[in-house]
């Protein structure tokens, strides 16, 4: 397995954080990370997809690449138990589609789970005999007493942006999310010093938000690419809080 690991500091108004970027399958680095040491997951793992037509043949090559590498499309219990084992308690985002709800939900049963939504306002303008593509749909799971640290203003389930192009240029990733998303999560579910895990990094987005808010971040990649482009964002920002000390 071809596999890599960097490990940077970056100091913080006075907070030193650690970083740590896996290259490598997620399914077997994972079993790396000791027992409950993280505080909050957050994921965007591969979805399952039948949509076919316009606008989607970026994507499709994306999970053509994860099939190509040998694994599963769709996320799997396997992980999902490695997960629990690696949190501290039960406090994790997950991306996901419609397809896959029901088996997170029957998983998770007896944890508490909300349903969030990412509102894309300038969504692909195809209907193909359906409804727009206009919603994605995030799980937030927690054990029963985990605490959050939201505010009224970051509290709505519903988040509403345009479909982000210009990250999707830059970072050549065709399912990057909103940084403004991913510091929405992490400042509700996790403190300054928490750890912070996504074991789907693609190109680096959450370890971005950790930096900026003074996280510690594991984040596995099995693509290359994709983890190079991870690497260098986030030790660019190490690099401006550097200057700005």
């Amino acid at each position: 397995m071809n596999m890599r690991k960097e490990n940077k500091t970056a100091e913080s108004v006075g907070r030193v954080t650690h970083t740590s970027i896996l290259l490598g399958d997620s399914y077997e680095l994972i079993k790396t990370i000791p027992d409950k040491s993280i505080d909050l997951v957050v994921i965007d793992p591969p979805y399952e997809m039948e949509t076919r037509g316009v606008g989607f043949h970026k994507k499709r090559d994306y999970y053509d690449l994860i099939h190509d590498k040998g694994l599963a499309v769709s996320i799997n219990e396997d992980i999902l138990k490695e997960l629990d084992r690696v949190m501290k308690k039960t406090n994790i985002y997950i991306f996901c589609n419609k397809n896959q709800m029901l088996m997170y939900l029957q998983y998770y049963k007896g944890r508490n789970v909300d349903i969030l939504v990412w509102h894309k306002t300038n969504p692909i303008p195809t209907i193909n005999n359906k409804y727009l593509s206009d919603l994605e749909y995030i799980l937030f799971v927690r054990d029963k007493g985990v605490k959050m640290y939201n505010t009224y203003s970051t509290s709505s389930k519903l988040y509403q942006s345009i479909v982000n192009k210009k990250d999707k240029a830059m970072y050549k990733h065709p399912t990057i999310k909103p940084l403004e998303l991913l510091r929405k999560f992490i400042i509700n579910s996790s403190q300054e010093g928490d750890t912070i895990l996504d074991c789907f990094m693609g190109s680096g987005t959450t370890g971005i938000a950790c930096k900026e808010l003074n996280r510690n971040f594991i984040g596995i990649e099995i693509n290359e690419e994709y983890y190079n482009i991870a690497k260098d964002r986030i030790e660019g920002i190490n690099e401006q809080m550097r200057i700005g000390d």
